[in-house]
């Protein structure tokens, strides 16, 4: 969904302008003319298909938390009344998410995730795998973001048109990797540190039940407070990516540090769990299959990215540039790892950890392939004894103190080894 911000002196032309959008809405209807219809839904134990009674533009599918639910968007579609039940899937409930597409959101009995997701050769089904997970596979996948899946290119269908359409020109979205870059704070010549205080904007992240608070102004205040102090002892530079309330795209997070030139990067987070005793820091670095998954992509796009850790593989050929992005991707890794456990001992004294406290998953802000990077979950909004410290000052510059040191530290060992 795409917001709309008015200006106070147009404001009062703006709401007319709202009024007659609205009497139009209501003359011609909310669904599109033409619209391909959802004919039908099969449920197995192990996948989902849906069939259209004619092409559509694309599907996509992402996990959402408490409850449980897959949600399943589909672009040129309008929603049917097919459902079913089967393994995990307790229930499919389709909907109209807006006048081009529909929404299946299928409710889950148990945790469970999507896999592969493919169109039928005529286009007029798609397919999409579930599998069963456990609860951290869940949780990381529920804040992965959304998987998107296009038909063969022979039956890509354009937009519907037919009576009752309208069209309203907005400004042109900004194309990724051109949005503004933050500023850059501390001495000339330190290392950079980009540390991104997750969700923002229309995205609150989890809510916790003390006070109703959300995570993305617990993350906010953490990296600000972790900024302060890394200014503070001037040995690091360090940037935010968003310094505000506001939202920005997964990959776009890391993507501003690596055009920044940083050498590291952490991603802050607030985990959130149905039993309330769970509590404690958790630090996660990137998984070993998304390790592969995201080298295989690199090493088929064209030119590679040209540059990887300061190497230009523009010239090199498909074999050698898979070698060399694997190799960057595993030192990359394996720099994560040990961030890890230097955060754990370094922030150890002012932050509880879980005696787990390292695990590895697929978050999409950590697959920057030559950027060392963290996701730290810094305690849980669902315990009341890690939301006073989320959401208290004392708390917020005790997890910031211990951070800092961490990664004071890992520079100072960085320079060292290369003295």
């Amino acid at each position: 969904m795409m917001s709309l911000c008015w200006t106070k002196g147009g404001q009062a032309r703006q709401y007319g302008t709202m009024s007659l959008l609205f009497a139009l809405f209501a003359i011609f209807g909310w669904q599109p003319a033409l619209a391909t219809a959802i004919e039908a839904v099969d449920v197995t134990p192990d996948r989902i298909t849906v069939q259209f009674d004619d092409y559509v533009e694309n599907a996509s599918a992402f996990v959402l938390d408490n409850p449980y639910r897959i949600a399943i968007d589909v672009t040129g579609a309008r929603a049917g009344t097919g459902s079913g039940q089967a393994g995990p899937i307790r229930a499919v409930r389709q909907g109209q998410y807006d006048p081009q597409t529909a929404r299946l959101v299928l409710d889950l009995a148990r945790p469970a995730i999507f896999g592969n997701g493919s169109f039928s050769a005529d286009g007029r089904s798609f397919t999409l795998d579930i599998r069963p997970a456990s609860h951290i596979q869940f949780a990381s996948a529920a804040t992965a973001g959304r998987a998107s899946f296009l038909p063969p290119m022979a039956f890509r269908a354009r937009p519907p048109r037919g009576r009752g359409e309208l069209t309203v020109r907005l400004p042109r979205a900004t194309p990724p990797g051109q949005t503004s870059l933050p500023t850059i704070q501390g001495p000339r010549g330190r290392p950079l540190v980009v540390i991104d205080a997750g969700h923002g904007g229309h995205d609150p992240g989890s809510i916790s039940p003390f006070g109703n608070r959300h995570e993305k102004d617990a993350t906010l205040a953490i990296a600000r407070a972790t900024r302060d102090a890394l200014l503070a002892s001037g040995r690091v530079r360090v940037a935010l990516t968003r310094d505000d309330d506001r939202f920005l795209v997964l990959r776009e997070r890391y993507q501003i540090a690596r055009r920044l030139g940083a050498e590291l990067f952490i991603s802050i987070h607030a985990d959130s769990a149905p039993n309330t005793d769970a509590n404690g820091a958790t630090i996660y670095t990137l998984s070993e299959v998304a390790s592969d998954r995201e080298t295989a992509q690199l090493a088929r796009r064209e030119n590679s990215a040209d540059i990887i850790n300061g190497v230009n593989l523009g010239g090199a050929d498909s074999e050698v540039r898979s070698i060399l992005i694997d190799l960057t991707r595993r030192e990359t890794m394996n720099i994560s790892a040990r961030f890890a456990s230097l955060l754990r001992r370094e922030a150890g004294d002012t932050v509880p950890f879980r005696a787990d406290y390292h695990r590895s998953a697929d978050f999409g802000v950590l697959t920057a392939p030559d950027l060392p990077s963290v996701l730290f979950e810094s305690g849980y909004l669902t315990n009341a004894a890690d939301a006073r410290r989320l959401f208290s000052r004392d708390g917020q510059r005790a997890i910031a103190s211990g951070l800092a040191d961490a990664i004071e530290t890992h520079f100072a060992r960085r320079t060292a080894s290369t003295d």
